[in-house]
């Protein structure tokens, strides 16, 4: 039969190789279908790429699968590191049926199913590993219908989830499983995951250009990386991988952001923190972040207004005009125009001068009136709006400040009689604060000379 011929009637090769070539043949068929993620998923503890600090000699996880201890844990940790792979290979080295609920997907119902399904593995001398994906997704009652067989040991579970568990997971299921934090993966690890996916289809690897720009746009997601490269590869048609390709295969370049979850609230301490350490580059590098992240430009407006007042206070007072001026500009020009002015805000609070003495006064403050006693007004500051008021002595030896020189009653006193802790605001040596400061270093000596 010609080459033609055979590519024309393929039944007819697999029907003349025999019977046990057909199988044989679907099953290599049906596994080139399965998308190349799942096809590189490792079967064995050693296959695993990256996740050192977990499973690297002498690390926790290693030690359990040596030692044989079988325990529920919540794997914690972003998109695409192993989260549901590592599940598969605990309950596979303890030779545990493996049962996986989605949280998005199921409810209680499944729950009961797992737990019936745990109760027969177990008259069979079998263990069962219980596993749940997004668990955060759970709610309170979900998550307490599997404290009781976790505490009789009837399952392990294994709970993953991209979410900070001690804020989405209930107190009384998360004493009950270890913690374990895993991390996005190095470039170095993505390298390698790319050399064993091209392994796998036969191909060529990328450019050393297209490799670095693959890793940076996978951003520590394995799955991501093996499915951008497995649309590279499939373009390519047996072509050079190079960056011209990657382009056309991947698009517009879309950066992981979670816009809810912890990595949000990192990228906002980050940009919190540049401003705080007066780093206008690093300011605009993470506001960028949020911006290319889809963060709502208002939150991040809202977040410039609070910095104006937590970090520079009166050292520059015309940083929280500046915050509501850029707040505004956004308001009227929308993206990307307003975002000049958002990040006009950002540099100018990071070059401002820092002062956190009201913020600091203010809390020692709401910490005194917190735990102290509901002190009377002194009579000399109350109102007197009647005459019985007056007749009581509301308002008595009341100095009026504009009739004193200088506009300071000199001597008088303010707080309720046994207030202790003042003064609580205390001027840093920095921008404005610095004549203020000097100012009330006068008025505090006149006090000083009005009491000898």
């Amino acid at each position: 039969m010609s080459a033609e011929s055979a590519s024309l009637f393929p039944d007819l090769l697999a029907a003349a190789a025999g019977p046990a070539a057909e199988p044989a043949a679907r099953a290599a068929d049906a596994d080139t279908q399965r998308p190349l993620a799942e096809r590189l998923r490792p079967r064995q503890l050693d296959e695993v790429i990256g996740q050192r600090h977990l499973l690297g000699p002498g690390m926790p996880l290693r030690v359990a699968f040596e030692a044989g201890r079988l325990q529920s844990m919540i794997l914690w940790g972003p998109p695409g590191v192993g989260k549901t792979t590592l599940a598969r290979l605990v309950a596979g080295a303890f030779d545990a049926q493996f049962i996986a609920i989605s949280a998005v997907l199921g409810g209680v119902k499944e729950i009961r199913e797992a737990v019936e399904r745990a109760q027969l593995a177990a008259t069979q001398g079998r263990r069962t590993v219980v596993f749940v994906d997004e668990v955060h997704r759970f709610n309170k009652s979900q998550q307490d219908a599997f404290l009781p067989h976790v505490e009789a040991g009837l399952f392990t579970f294994i709970g993953a989830t991209t979410e900070n568990p001690s804020f989405e997971v209930n107190s009384a299921l998360l004493s009950r499983a270890q913690v374990q934090v895993l991390k996005s993966l190095e470039a170095a690890d993505l390298q390698q995951l790319i050399e064993r996916g091209c392994q796998l289809l036969g191909v060529a690897p990328p450019t050393a250009a297209a490799a670095e720009r693959l890793t940076g746009y996978a951003d520590g997601d394995a799955r991501r990386l093996l499915n951008a490269l497995e649309s590279a590869v499939n373009l390519a048609q047996g072509g050079p991988i190079d960056e011209a390709l990657l382009e056309r295969a991947l698009g517009e370049q879309l950066r992981r952001y979670d816009k809810g979850g912890e990595q949000f609230y990192d990228v906002i301490s980050a940009l919190h923190k540049s401003i705080r350490g007066s780093d206008p580059d690093a300011a605009l590098y993470w506001l960028v972040r949020m911006l290319d992240g889809g963060v709502d430009a208002r939150y991040i407006s809202r977040r410039l207004i609070r910095m104006a007042s937590e970090d520079i206070g009166l050292a520059d007072p015309r940083a929280l005009r500046m915050t509501l001026d850029a707040a505004e500009a956004f308001e009227r020009l929308g993206s990307p125009e307003g975002e000049l002015a958002l990040a006009q805000a950002a540099v100018f609070l990071a070059v401002a001068p820092k002062s956190n003495a009201v913020y600091k006064a203010l809390g020692a403050v709401k910490a005194l009136v917190a735990q102290d006693g509901t002190r009377a007004v002194p009579m000399h500051l109350r109102n007197a709006p009647t005459r019985l008021m007056k007749d009581l002595g509301y308002g008595e030896a009341y100095r009026y400040a504009h009739d004193e020189p200088g506009a300071f009653a000199a001597g008088a006193t303010y707080l309720p009689e046994g207030v202790e802790g003042a003064p609580w605001y205390e001027p840093v040596p920095r921008g404005l604060e610095i004549r203020i400061g000097e100012k009330l270093a006068e008025l505090r000596r006149l006090n000083e000379a009005a009491g000898d």
